[in-house]
């Protein structure tokens, strides 16, 4: 088990680039509204997107290879990213290029989870699974996609925007059913283990 002198300092690279993230969420934003019509912001405004959510995938492995792994990142990063393409969401629908159920299904989903997944920490810390992990891709390429403009796209990219965007949607309603599958296993599991001592002090 490791000690607290053990432990990573939570003042690391990998944290460093998820406060950056956060920080890129306003910037993203208001580019995305303040310009939802003009092409040239538009290309912008995906690339802003682009370089913070890249930062997401190069935190996670930098924390990995060099053991900077800390119990404020894996919570951390996953706010960080619910800001990002919360961000993105909300600003997609408000510029009427998102339908607001599609929107309000996923924020309920992304901000439910984390909620949970704190409340979750007196028994264990949930870090982000494969499916997860594979949904904030999807997400992330769909978002890329409507970012661009999909009104000023070719047909194909209109289609294969949306096609993207439809799968990202099932990905994060199922994820988010997992996760609670599995804190509610996590969570049962903690209380029998609290539960054996006093049942054998009792059969005493």
């Amino acid at each position: 088990m490791a000690t607290k002198k053990d432990r990573p300092s939570n003042i690391n690279v990998p944290n460093a680039l998820t406060l950056l993230r956060v920080i890129a969420v306003p910037v993203f934003g208001w580019m995305l509204l303040a310009h939802a019509h003009e092409g040239g912001w538009r290309t912008a405004t995906t690339i802003v997107f682009m370089v913070a959510i890249l930062t997401d995938f190069i935190d996670g492995k930098v924390a990995r290879k060099y053991n900077l792994v800390t119990d404020f990142g894996k919570i951390g990063d996953s706010i960080a990213d619910k800001a990002l393409t919360g961000m993105a969401f909300i600003g997609l629908s408000i510029i009427n290029e998102l339908p607001w159920w599609m929107t309000i299904i996923i924020l309920l989903r992304e901000w439910g989870i984390t909620v949970m997944r704190m409340k979750m920490l007196k028994y264990a810390v949930m870090a982000a699974n494969k499916g997860g992990k594979l949904k904030t891709a999807m997400q992330s390429l769909a978002i890329t996609l409507f970012c661009l403009g999909l009104w000023r796209m070719p047909t194909f990219v209109y289609v294969i925007g949306w096609a993207v965007m439809i799968i990202a949607f099932a990905l994060t309603v199922v994820t988010g059913v997992v996760y609670i599958r599995d804190a509610i296993r996590i969570r049962d599991s903690a209380r029998m283990a609290a539960a054996r001592p006093t049942r054998k002090r009792t059969l005493k």
